[in-house]
């Protein structure tokens, strides 16, 4: 049996749309990392970008658990000698929402240019319920998130 590579040319992006009023904030960025990398593709292959494009509203109203609002600082450098900056969570939260998930997704891909690549161009993040991409994507609930999976459906089932 051949080993399957998927080629450039065979790639189809599809576009999700999640929600994530009420979603805990890591287990929202890992489910979104692994629609971006295509690992619920049965087709992946590390090396070629063949994840779907995702799209998050309501950014502003992501949940965090324990004291993480209080205590989580962000790291920053600015190139000179003791120029460190932190800034809390919840400063960041209020000014930038959209900024606090792209983090964290960042934080789930490996640190290559494919997932540089994959975080400019195929996640969209927004504070607020509108974005600009009415055509494109489709609901991607919890439920939903699972069938893209392959977990739960009938196949699964079938396959234990």
């Amino acid at each position: 049996m051949k080993t399957f590579s998927l080629r450039k040319e065979d790639v189809t992006h599809r576009w999700f749309l999640v929600d994530a009023t009420g979603q805990p904030l890591g287990r929202l960025a890992s489910q979104v990392a692994q629609i971006l990398r295509g690992k619920h593709k049965p087709t992946f292959t590390p090396h070629v970008n063949g994840g779907d494009c995702v799209v998050i509203v309501n950014a502003a109203k992501v949940k965090l658990t324990g004291r993480k609002l209080e205590q989580k600082r962000y790291f920053r450098h600015t190139g000179y000698m003791g120029h460190e900056r932190f800034t809390p969570l919840k400063d960041m939260l209020g000014k930038h929402p959209e900024r606090v998930i792209e983090r964290a997704v960042w934080g789930m891909l490996p640190k290559t240019t494919l997932s540089r690549q994959k975080v400019k161009q195929m996640l969209k993040v927004y504070g607020g319920p509108d974005h600009p991409h009415a055509a494109q994507p489709q609901p991607l609930g919890a439920a939903a998130a699972r069938a893209a999976a392959g977990v739960g459906t009938p196949a699964a089932a079938a396959a234990r």
